[in-house]
């Protein structure tokens, strides 16, 4: 009976892990490709210079319209990583840059709103508060410790898509003309490029995540992250950073979890190192850092995460 019972849970936790994958392999390369198109679209109607002037405002104004920036837009941890090459390649401001792929996953409107809705107006400010005011301070720092040399040179060049024919011959069936390929093909061809480079990180990344989220219970997150744990905050927080949950998944989650016993400070810890890092954007992040940036990324997120849980239990 007790063998029995253990294949039927791993046979459970597998459909789980491949029913994951699935879902996240769709999602991820149709929002790659669409926010891809979409900011090829934007770098043909705004030149790099107006985007550098927007975010190299005097006065840490760039920082600021960086983190505002990252706060309407409704992308996830992954979805990030096309502005943010767009970015790059716009050769905008490094800090106000890192501001943006710290912001964007922790203040999209999404994760707010369920914010507001589950926990209330009062801890929905601090979590904003928090996000914000950590996302600006890191994005300087690292600027003013030149940090920007650990981006791979290779993630600032659009990919080379002059091979590919700009003209075509349609033959007879046109009387022999010759076809210009529209602009969009062209922002096609460069967004499809960007993709075929990532997509080895992108699957790995999904199947790391989809395993820890299948094969990771509910119930011993709880268990190591109880109020009864002084290291539950930062337990919390380096959980978060393998899990691949969406904003509309980690606020309800995150309440049930709360509900079975899991202290509010580890709560708020789990909340922002699930949304605003995970395995997958890690790897991707590898196409675009080195891995002294890697590291760099993981602290920050690390430390708000922590930072947040342990000021959040000594406040509420």
């Amino acid at each position: 009976m007790w063998k029995f019972k253990m294949i039927n849970i791993t046979q459970q936790m597998l459909i789980e892990t491949l029913n994951m994958f699935a879902f996240l392999a769709v999602e991820l390369t149709v929002l790659f490709l669409v926010i891809s198109y979409f900011v090829g679209i934007l770098q043909e109607y705004i030149p790099p210079s107006k985007i550098r002037t927007i975010l190299s405002g005097k006065n840490g104004k760039g920082y600021i319209v960086a983190g505002l920036l990252g706060a309407i837009t409704p992308f996830c941890s992954c979805s990030t990583i096309p502005f943010l090459k767009g970015l790059l390649r716009a050769n905008a401001g490094f800090g106000p840059m890192m501001v943006f792929l710290f912001a964007s996953p922790l203040l999209n409107p999404i994760i707010i709103g369920l914010f507001a809705v589950t926990f209330g107006l009062k801890v929905t400010a601090f979590y904003f508060a928090i996000a914000m005011g950590v996302s600006v301070i890191a994005g300087f720092t690292l600027e003013k410790l030149g940090f920007d040399k650990y981006v791979k040179p290779e993630a600032n060049f659009a990919p080379d898509v002059t091979n590919a024919p700009e003209k075509t011959t349609c033959g007879s069936s046109c009387g022999g003309k010759t076809k210009q390929v529209s602009k969009w093909r062209k922002i096609w061809n460069s967004t499809w490029s960007d993709f075929k480079k990532v997509l080895p990180y992108l699957i790995g990344g999904i199947a790391l995540g989809s395993m820890i989220y299948g094969f990771m219970p509910t119930e011993f997150v709880v268990s190591v992250a109880s109020e009864n744990n002084p290291f539950a905050i930062p337990i919390a927080a380096v959980i978060g950073i393998p899990l691949y949950i969406r904003a509309e998944a980690i606020i309800p989650l995150s309440a049930a979890l709360a509900a079975k016993g899991m202290s509010l400070g580890a709560v708020m810890a789990l909340i922002i190192g699930s949304a605003g890092a995970s395995l997958t954007e890690v790897i991707l992040l590898k196409s675009i850092f080195k891995n002294q940036m890697i590291v760099a990324f993981l602290f920050v997120i690390l430390s708000m995460a922590m930072g947040a849980g342990f000021l959040y239990q000594s406040i509420f």
